[in-house]
């Protein structure tokens, strides 16, 4: 009866989880399946089978283009990244610590007021601030503190840079957030009556129990930057070009889908590698740590 009893059970969890999940397996494996499957054909259709090669992924491997241009990718995110959790940081540490807890709520929600625009909406934005004729140039210009607008203020990768770390400020300033929030206060009390000042508490008891929360925002920030297409095509002009603009060209441009999804494979595959590295570096950092 008992065993009974289980799989009844049993299978009333599978009953319950079964509809989510086939519901992720459609709209998260089989396109990227769909995508695996084009990358080794030839013409383009799935239905010519004995078609398969492995020339797409010979051609994105060899080309020197590609490889620029995967490498710009990659420092562009990084950047990004690195400018993003390095100013998320003393947001979520300042609301963390610093505000009182009635009034943290209201600090969450300014945050998120980005949020409530189109991301679209705030790259042209940001493309009318940085503009030949926009806000900066104008108000320079008006001060009298240049006599002509600044042309190298936009269609650059620092105002590629700019416009992302402002994009995904929210998403890493919340899970800092959260795990800042969760470290113990008493902590730190004991850190700085064993002789500690805030600084070394700082460094080591507050930063690697944030460190999760850290990861978190590393992952959030770097893993869809290096796949954005916008604001390359707009804050860049289209001079610098990252992955998702190659693929584009390749997709619609080109109509060469073959091509155009071993090159998101091979970004997919690349994103994954790099973000597994950050992961064992940093469980080697905490290692250290404790």
């Amino acid at each position: 009866m008992a065993k009974r009893g289980s799989n009844a059970e049993a299978r009333q969890g599978l009953t319950l989880i079964a509809p989510p999940f086939l519901y992720a397996l459609a709209i998260l494996a089989v396109p990227i399946l769909t995508i695996l499957g084009y990358s080794f054909l030839t013409d383009g259709y799935l239905e010519v089978v004995r078609d398969f090669t492995l020339d797409n992924y010979r051609q994105v491997w060899t080309d020197p283009i590609v490889r620029t241009i995967m490498l710009r990718s990659l420092m562009v995110s990084a950047l990004v990244t690195l400018v993003t959790v390095v100013l998320a940081f003393p947001v979520a540490y300042y609301v963390s610590f610093m505000v009182r807890p009635e009034r943290k709520s209201m600090w969450l929600f300014l945050i998120t007021i980005p949020f409530w625009t189109s991301y679209l909406i705030r790259v042209f934005l940001w493309k009318v601030i940085l503009g030949y004729n926009g806000v900066i140039n104008s108000s320079l210009t008006g001060l009298g503190i240049i006599d002509e607008p600044l042309t190298f203020i936009l269609y650059n990768v620092n105002s590629i840079v700019l416009t992302l770390a402002h994009a995904y400020a929210p998403f890493a300033i919340l899970p800092i957030f959260v795990a800042l929030e969760k470290i113990d206060r008493s902590l730190l009390e004991a850190g700085r009556d064993l002789g500690e000042n805030r600084l070394m508490t700082f460094w080591r008891v507050t930063l690697p129990l944030a460190m999760p929360g850290v990861i978190a925002a590393v992952l959030i920030v770097f893993i869809p930057t290096i796949g954005d297409y916008v604001t390359p095509e707009l804050i860049g002009g289209g001079k610098i070009p990252m992955i998702a603009n190659l693929i584009q060209v390749q997709m619609l441009a080109l109509d060469n889908r073959p091509l155009g999804s071993a090159l998101a494979v091979t970004a997919m595959l690349v994103v994954a590698v790099v973000s597994l590295l950050f992961l064992a570096l940093n469980r080697r950092f905490l290692k250290v740590k404790q």
